[in-house]
């Protein structure tokens, strides 16, 4: 199974996290990866590009940081642009149906402020509910999410461990009917 990996950090430079998982996926051989940021500076995106490497894999995993309950810009600009209607839904747009689709994603806050009663009131799968809405609206399987919280306050043990547990998530994860997330929580 080809995996293509599309990094939404929008500066992963200063990332501690995106970082490192970005320079391990590098590693792996059926793992392409796709940094935004370092292929768009400009924003200025090339969708036939995009969807022809979109065509060429089996699983697309979307990596970012969670921004405001959501995708970092350049990520949603590209969701917009490249799953574009006769492409990806509509007439014609049937370029994903089968494909695999799946988020990993990193939190400041941590675990617990991820459940019902917490300071972000909501679960991670309901968070991601978009993604999980996306995938199906292009008939696309949904995978469980891999989150890793509290990135802030993090050791450097933690993050490597975080690596492996997101390595292993990508080769052993399938898809369910309700995909609860895989978390590394603190």
């Amino acid at each position: 199974m080809k995996t293509l990996v599309i990094v939404g950090h929008p500066d992963l430079k200063t990332s501690r996290i995106n970082s490192v998982w970005t320079e391990a996926l590098k590693q792996q051989k059926d793992i392409t990866v796709h940094v935004l940021s370092e292929v768009y500076p400009d924003g200025k995106i090339n969708i036939a590009e995009e969807q022809a490497l979109l065509d060429a894999h089996d699983r697309i995993i979307l990596q970012y940081p969670i921004y405001w309950y959501a995708t970092p810009p350049l990520l949603k600009q590209w969701l917009d642009e490249v799953f574009a209607y006769g492409w990806a839904f509509g007439p014609g747009g049937d370029h994903l149906k089968g494909k695999e689709l799946g988020i990993a994603i990193s939190t400041v806050g941590s675990a617990a402020s991820y459940q019902p009663g917490g300071s972000n009131l909501f679960t991670i799968r309901e968070i991601a509910k978009p993604m999980e809405a996306t995938a199906n609206y292009v008939s696309a399987f949904y995978l469980p999410p891999f989150a890793f919280h509290n990135t802030n306050h993090v050791t450097e043990e933690e993050i490597e461990a975080s690596k492996e547990a997101y390595l292993h998530h990508l080769t052993h994860v399938r898809n369910v009917k309700s995909p609860e997330p895989i978390t590394m929580a603190k």
